[in-house]
């Protein structure tokens, strides 16, 4: 199953994929079809005689099933198993963590990678700009792919997020998702956004939290090591996707991005992507240090107890920086790396047992 998601396919397909490869029967409910939904409306009939494999798709629709899944899983014959798939949500997320806690894995699945798509200079310029969703980076032009990009997000803003039980105007979540994408790289402030959106801190920071349980905002959680300093306490936000990220942001071709004051941070956020995905990095793994007016960095991670590095660059070569080094001494990483866009890789610096290399985003 993980296979599968790593090939990153729409979650239907991945379902049926890995249905057809299951020894026994399969037997799937997708509660957008009124069929199925009726079927499950009734959910202790239907679900109780089914054996092996069940697959419920857009389970967001009906969340009073998770308690009779608990039901069903700690049967002590487990004659089925379930496939749950759906949106994610903070009210779903919670349901699901009450009623199968001990019973449930997550697997999170993303768009295109680099690595998909072949990897070749012109592809990873284009994911960069159109990001990973399978039709608008497939799209026969840059101009159908901002299109189909634009229209998603009014579908997503105004179907998918009050399917989540959300109750929030779609222009106006519209015009917060916009402002947080002028801050992609930055360090959260409530209070700012609040005030040009005319909404309190504790609504922008609402709306926040919706985006990020809908998987389409990052919140990169500070390191917290030293009390005595003076380290930022706020989030990093960055917008998952690129492509919608320069749609909200009205760039539609590489000209125009070349030229956009957000180049670095874009570059930024569509690496760090890769990073967390090529090393299987979860997202309570991730963090970013950084010391008001002093040294940071924008990536630590822990592995096997030792504590690791990223800072993301967009420069044709390396640069070891005062501020790098004084991360990586302050963290005592074991290794850090500067992704930038190139193809080859070679040592940046040495200092002491510490190898400072470069790694980009295409090896």
């Amino acid at each position: 199953m993980e296979r599968l998601a790593r090939q990153n396919r729409g979650k239907s397909t991945i379902s049926r994929t890995f249905g057809a490869s299951h020894t026994g029967p399969a037997t799937y409910f997708d509660l957008e079809d009124p069929q199925d939904a009726a079927r499950l409306s009734q959910p202790q009939l239907a679900l109780a005689p089914v054996n092996g494999l069940v697959v419920i798709d857009e389970v967001q629709r009906q969340p009073s099933l998770f308690p009779l899944l608990r039901v069903l899983a700690d049967r002590p014959d487990r004659p089925a198993s379930f496939l749950i798939l759906g949106s994610a949500s903070p009210e779903l997320a919670r349901q699901a963590a009450e009623s199968l806690a001990g019973r449930i894995r997550y697997i999170e699945l993303g768009g295109f990678d680099v690595w998909e798509t072949g990897g070749a200079p012109e592809s990873q310029r284009r994911l960069w700009l159109r990001g990973g969703m399978p039709r608008s980076f497939l799209a026969e032009d840059d101009t159908w792919s901002l299109d189909w990009r634009r229209q998603f997000i009014r579908t997503f803003l105004e179907r998918d997020i009050p399917q989540l039980g959300v109750r929030v105007p779609a222009e106006q979540l519209r015009r917060f998702w916009t402002m947080v994408a002028h801050y992609h790289g930055q360090t959260w402030n409530a209070s700012e956004i609040a005030g040009s959106l005319g909404v309190s801190a504790t609504t922008a920071s609402h709306y926040l939290d919706i985006l990020t349980g809908a998987l389409v905002i990052r919140q990169l959680t500070p390191w917290f090591d030293n009390a005595g300093k003076r380290l930022r306490r706020a989030p990093k936000v960055y917008l998952r996707d690129s492509g919608l990220l320069h749609a909200l942001m009205g760039i539609p071709d590489p000209h125009a991005l070349a030229g956009h004051p957000k180049l670095g941070a874009s570059w930024e956020g569509f690496a760090l992507e890769h990073v967390l995905r090529i090393r299987e990095i979860a997202s309570e793994e991730a963090f970013y240090w950084s010391i008001h007016g002093g040294a940071e960095i924008d990536l630590v991670c822990i592995r096997g107890g030792k504590r690791f590095g990223y800072e993301f660059k967009y420069a044709d070569a390396p640069v070891m920086t005062k501020s790098l080094g004084s991360a990586v001494r302050a963290l005592q990483l074991e290794r850090a790396w500067v992704v930038v866009p190139s193809r080859e890789g070679k040592p940046c610096a040495t200092h002491s047992a510490t190898a400072w290399k470069w790694w980009t985003s295409t090896q």
